[in-house]
C-alpha cells in the first residue's frame, strides 16, 4: 500500500499505510482557504445587490448549485441564501477532497464494484462528513482495519457474477479457463460483461502488488479495438493475465495466464465458502 504523510505522530492508526504523501494539515489549509474566499465573495455579492437594489439597478442572479440539476441558491439576494450557498460549496469542495484521499490511498483498488458505487453515491448525496482531521482519521483508521476483509469481499463478489453454464466455470473455484456470456454483440462489446473482466483485472493487479490499471486502458476499450481491428471470427485479445476468445454468439473465453494468482483467488474463495457445492449436473 502507499504510505501518508502524517501530521501528528501518534494519531489515526493505520492512516499513513493508506494514503500517498498528502499532509492533511496542508490539505485542510487549502480547504478553509477556499471557503473564506468564497465567504468574501458572497458577502461583496449581497453588498452590490444592495446598492443596485437602492440605485433602482438590475442586478444578475449568482446561483450556487452542486450541479446543474440543483435548483441552487441566490447568494446575492440574502444572508440565509448566502449561508445555504457556502454550505452547498462547501459540500462540493470536500465531495472532490474524499475523492481525491480514496483514490490516493489506493483502496479503491480494494473494494469491490458495490462498494464502490456506494462510496460514490455517499459522495453523491453529501452523506460523507464534514472534511475534518477527526473525521478523516476516523474514515480512514476504518478502512486500514477491515481492507483484507474488504478485498475478499471483492473477490467474492467477482467470482459470484461468472457465470456456471459451462463445464469450465467450476462454482467452487477459479479453473484454468472461464466462458462468458453475451461479452459481444454483432455490433459490440457488452459494457457489464466486460466491467467483470475489469474487476477481475483489479484482484489481479493488487494480488500482482500492480496498480490498478487506468480506465480508459480497460478490458471495454480493449476488446472494442478487437472488435473494430480483427474482421474473422473467433477475435483475440490478451493481457498479462489472462487471454480472451470472442465468438460470433457472444461468448468469451477466458484462459487464465497466472495460476499463481489464481491460487490465491481459490484460496480467499475456500474461506468463504469451505463447502461449497459441486458444480450442477
Amino acid at each position: 500500500m502507499n504510505a501518508i504523510h502524517i501530521d501528528d505522530a501518534g494519531q489515526a492508526a493505520g492512516f499513513h499505510e493508506l494514503v500517498k504523501s498528502v499532509s492533511i494539515t496542508h490539505l485542510l489549509q487549502q480547504r478553509a482557504a477556499v471557503t473564506d474566499r468564497l465567504r468574501q465573495a458572497f458577502s461583496l455579492l449581497r453588498e452590490a445587490h444592495e446598492i443596485a437594489s437602492c440605485a433602482h439597478l438590475g442586478f444578475p442572479d449568482f446561483i450556487v448549485s452542486k450541479d446543474y440539476r440543483g435548483h441552487g441558491e441566490d447568494v446575492a439576494s440574502s444572508q440565509i441564501a448566502a449561508d445555504a450557498a457556502l454550505a452547498t460549496a462547501r459540500a462540493a469542495i470536500d465531495a472532490a477532497a474524499w475523492r481525491y484521499l480514496m483514490q490516493e490511498s489506493g483502496m479503491r483498488s480494494l473494494m469491490s464494484a458495490t462498494k464502490r458505487a456506494e462510496f460514490d453515491q455517499h459522495i453523491d448525496k453529501n452523506q460523507m462528513p464534514e472534511l475534518t482531521r477527526e473525521a478523516v482519521y476516523s474514515t480512514f483508521g476504518a478502512l486500514h482495519d477491515s481492507r483484507a476483509e474488504m478485498f475478499d469481499q471483492g473477490v467474492i463478489e467477482c467470482f459470484k457474477k461468472l457465470s456456471w453454464r459451462y463445464k469450465t466455470n467450476l462454482p467452487q473455484k477459479f479453473g484454468k479457463r472461464l466462458i462468458l456470456t453475451y461479452l459481444s454483440y454483432s455490433y459490440g462489446i457488452n459494457h457489464r460483461a466486460s466491467d467483470h473482466l475489469d474487476d477481475l483485472m483489479r484482484v489481479f493487479h493488487v494480488l500482482d502488488g500492480k496498480p490498478e490499471a487506468d480506465h480508459r486502458h480497460g478490458c471495454y476499450a480493449q476488446l472494442a479495438v478487437a472488435f473494430r481491428e480483427q474482421p474473422i471470427w473467433p477475435k483475440a485479445f490478451e493481457n498479462p493475465y489472462f487471454s480472451i476468445r470472442l465468438f460470433r454468439n457472444g461468448n468469451g473465453h477466458v484462459s487464465f495466464k497466472r495460476f499463481d494468482l489464481v491460487d490465491t483467488l481459490n484460496h480467499i474463495i475456500a474461506r468463504h465458502f469451505p463447502n461449497a457445492l459441486p458444480e450442477p449436473r
